[in-house]
């Protein structure tokens, strides 16, 4: 590999001749070969663009003349349009916990291509990263990338998977099915009262991702090394909040205490926490598919999920419920996501967090899990499976919990007797009160009857 010698503060170091990087990033390349995993594609994104902001900021505050700043801005958007950029950012996630490598990565990218497009000398340090330090450009990016992909693909997501929900739910409301309590037979519901409490769930959790962004919309940029806000302008914050916000169409402000968003990162620990709230509910959800498609013959049988792939290499016919376990994959996942975050937040030691790099990437991993097995789960099984009214109709007529709704006219006592009988002689509840109470068959079939007792009520 053809090499060029670059040097920095520490010496001098060979290069690969075409990267657009310098030395620092190759020290980082040579000191962290510890995953062969760079940093989220989305992470980068949002420190581009921050750069960006912070460029035309300083421009705007006459800290940077203006053909620089849009030098270092065309240089982004060069990078952004360009399928292959991520060939620029070799960074290993492992590294030094402020983020500094990665900071610097783009700075020195950057200050190549900005000094191309401008035909002047453009700084890593002194101009791309002017009025910044790793210490508040990490901690911001995190919160900007995390904010641009809650925006852009979680939620919508999590949109259309209720949306389809709430669609499914009108359209299987005519079918009866029995209840489950501990996995064992209890009062009838319809299945559109098992799917619209799914929808629930999913709005509940919207509502609370929607409740932590303005916090996530706050910004650490402009507290600089420590949170002092030395060698920024006293007004490079709100600049910088106000350019971003041009550029990514979202409202960023600044923090109201820098201090506390650069050594702490209690705001990713909140989201990741909400994150692995909507996993669990995603998996209750997978679960409740799985256990009502299982059978066919020997299980359930209530549903039959969509076919989408051979099941077994050695029992032939065998099709399995593929989507809904490759949701309980990704909840279990984010789960672990959230453990790594939450101990990542407790790297918060004086005025920095050091875990900044794998917060980054477990909170952009999980959001991006999510977003993607919930367009799954909504368009290849709630959408689309079907509904076995046979089977549901034969567990119904058989179930001996119905007698629950005698308990007002016969007493506890005597419904037990009823539904025990009903259950050794395998008969039907109906038949089996007809013979123990005075009540009329045709009053049992009205007290009985399946549909009116999912509405409740005496």
């Amino acid at each position: 590999m053809t090499t060029r010698i670059e040097r920095d503060s520490m010496g001098e170091l060979e290069v690969p001749a075409s990267a657009l990087y310098g030395a620092q990033t190759q020290r980082a390349v040579n000191n962290f070969p510890i995953s062969g995993k760079r940093m989220p594609e989305a992470f980068i994104r949002a420190l581009l663009l921050a750069k960006s902001a912070a460029a035309q900021a300083n421009a705007k505050l006459a800290l940077l003349p203006q053909d620089m700043a849009d030098g270092i801005s065309d240089a982004v958007s060069q990078l952004l349009d360009d399928e292959a950029m991520m060939q620029h950012f070799p960074v290993d996630v492992f590294q030094t916990g402020s983020g500094t490598s990665s900071n610097m990565n783009a700075n020195e990218v950057l200050a190549t291509l900005a000094s191309r497009i401008a035909n002047q000398t453009v700084g890593a340090n002194d101009h791309v990263n002017y009025g910044q330090s790793s210490n508040d450009i990490i901690p911001s990016c995190i919160h900007i990338s995390a904010a641009i992909e809650l925006e852009n693909r979680l939620l919508p997501a999590l949109e259309h998977l209720l949306k389809v929900i709430k669609h499914k739910a009108a359209e299987v409301d005519h079918h009866i099915k029995t209840g489950r309590t501990h996995l064992m037979d209890a009062m009838p519901v319809r299945m559109s009262q098992s799917l619209l409490s799914w929808a629930s769930q999913i709005e509940q959790n919207i509502d609370l991702i929607d409740g932590i962004k303005p916090r996530l919309h706050s910004l650490a940029q402009g507290g600089t090394a420590v949170g002092t806000g030395i060698n920024a302008h006293a007004d490079f914050a709100a600049e910088f909040n106000h350019q971003l916000s041009e550029v990514t169409g979202l409202t960023f402000t600044p923090a109201s205490n820098f201090f506390s968003h650069i050594g702490t990162q209690d705001i990713a620990v909140s989201l990741s926490g909400q994150l692995k709230t909507l996993a669990v509910s995603m998996m209750k959800i997978a679960n409740d598919l799985r256990w009502m498609n299982s059978g066919p013959l020997a299980g359930l049988g209530e549903i039959e999920l969509q076919a989408l792939q051979p099941g077994s290499s050695i029992m032939p016919g065998k099709v399995n419920p593929v989507i809904p376990e490759a949701v309980t994959m990704v909840a279990a996942q984010v789960i672990g996501n959230d453990s790594a975050i939450t101990v990542g937040g407790q790297a918060g030691n004086f005025e920095l967090n050091v875990m900044l790099p794998m917060i980054a990437d477990n909170l952009l991993s999980s959001i991006s899990l999510l977003a993607n097995v919930s367009h799954l789960l909504a368009d290849k099984a709630i959408a689309t499976f079907k509904v076995n009214e046979v089977q549901l109709q034969k567990t119904l007529a058989r179930n001996p919990i119905l007698v629950t709704a005698l308990n007002p006219i016969i007493g506890y006592a005597k419904a037990a007797e009823i539904a025990k009988k009903s259950y050794k002689e395998g008969r039907a509840v109906l038949d089996v009160a007809e013979e123990e109470t005075d009540i009329s068959r045709e009053e049992l079939e009205q007290l009985l009857d399946p549909a009116k007792l999912t509405l409740g009520g005496l």
